[in-house]
């Protein structure tokens, strides 16, 4: 499995960033359809894209070099992403903080906004982790060459690492975050006045019980005093988006 997609001007470009854009692009795209679905202003949400995506970069960045500071001894090392390193909790969570950051300055609904942007979200997290594919980590622990035969032959190659066969869990991942991505799709275009905030909602939750069980197949997780931090944060969201989705049913209005 090489990594690099080819070279331009002496510059490897990886699987892994082509991915990443496409899974962006996706998004935007899927984004863009909901939001005239719900009359909603685009120009304002890539307004938003442009202040948020970077800040999610670097959340995703920052929050996986801190579970695994003991690997990076230079600035260098810590903004190198070319080779993976990136967690997409920290990602979720920078972009969200920011993003209501940016609906308070722009005097908008940031429920009413985040509603028709999470079910892009998840699709370009469907995407990405196509990417993890191409890098050959975010797998899980070894499997029998049986079982492995079961999927097609090019995921057989993918997941065949220096003579043994690995979990595709990168797959698991991406077929859930498709199927979330048309419940919520689903869920918006049903949604009634007055319920911002449930499509949020449903993502915290769903997202978060696919990715606390497939955490658990993991080779690779990220620890936190001895538990799998993506579980920990699973287990979180799974309350939050609870939590959110009950205070939204008993609400005419969003925040």
């Amino acid at each position: 499995m090489n990594p690099v997609a080819f070279e331009l001007f002496g510059l490897e470009i990886r699987w892994y960033g082509i991915i990443i854009s496409l899974g962006v692009l996706g998004a935007m795209l899927l984004i863009y359809i909901l939001s005239k679905k719900k009359e909603l202003n685009y120009d304002i949400i890539i307004d938003a894209f442009l202040v948020t995506f970077p800040i999610s970069i670097i959340g995703a960045r920052l929050y996986y070099v801190a579970f695994e500071y003991q690997n990076y001894h230079s600035f260098m090392d810590v903004i190198n992403v070319r080779n993976g390193g990136m967690a997409i909790h920290g990602g979720v969570i920078a972009a969200l903080l920011s993003g209501y950051i940016f609906a308070r300055y722009k005097k908008i609904n940031f429920l009413r906004y985040v509603d028709v942007i999470m079910p892009g979200v998840i699709l370009a997290q469907a995407i990405g982790r196509w990417g993890n594919f191409m890098n050959q980590e975010a797998h899980g622990g070894p499997v029998s060459k049986e079982f492995i035969s079961k999927f097609p032959e090019f995921i057989q190659n993918g997941m065949l690492i220096k003579g043994t066969y690995y979990h595709p869990t990168f797959l698991y991942e991406s077929i859930w975050n498709i199927l979330v991505c048309l419940i919520l799709v689903y869920v918006l275009l049903k949604k009634k006045e007055g319920k911002d905030g449930i499509i949020l909602g449903g993502y915290m939750i769903l997202y978060s019980i696919g990715r606390f069980f497939i955490e658990g197949l993991r080779t690779d997780s990220l620890m936190f005093m001895g538990l799998r931090t993506a579980q920990i944060v699973s287990l979180l969201g799974i309350l939050l988006g609870i939590v959110l989705i009950f205070v939204v049913s008993k609400k005419k209005r969003s925040i």
